[in-house]
């Protein structure tokens, strides 16, 4: 098992729906920042949120066990080996990340 390089590539807002649906004041995530990197083994890296971490977990946990050798889904997702765009599942201001494969391997 290898580890897996998480970076924030976005942080969003939903301005339409926030308006509708969101609390007052409501903006992008106050937990992420883009450029944020954390490195993934065994657990949730220390500082990333917990719901984005069940979001992505599959992801990770894939290319941490060789999912870097191929395509997701057949090939018509992501054109790179070994990485993933993912999303938190926040509906109104989700955070995407870009997962990477590393050679790099997991102390257990």
């Amino acid at each position: 098992m290898n580890k897996v390089k998480i970076t924030v590539l976005k942080t969003t807002l939903n301005k339409d729906l926030a308006e509708q649906y969101g609390a007052k004041g409501l903006s992008t995530c106050p937990f992420h920042k883009e450029g944020q990197i954390f490195y993934a083994d065994y657990a949730k890296p220390d500082g990333l949120c917990d719901e984005a971490w069940k979001a992505i977990y599959q992801y990770v946990f894939a290319l941490a066990h060789g999912a870097q050798n191929g395509l997701f889904y057949y090939g018509d997702w992501i054109k790179e080996k070994g990485v993933a765009i993912c999303c938190c599942n926040d509906g109104l201001r989700p955070v995407i990340f870009k997962l990477e494969a590393t050679t790099e391997e997991a102390k257990a």
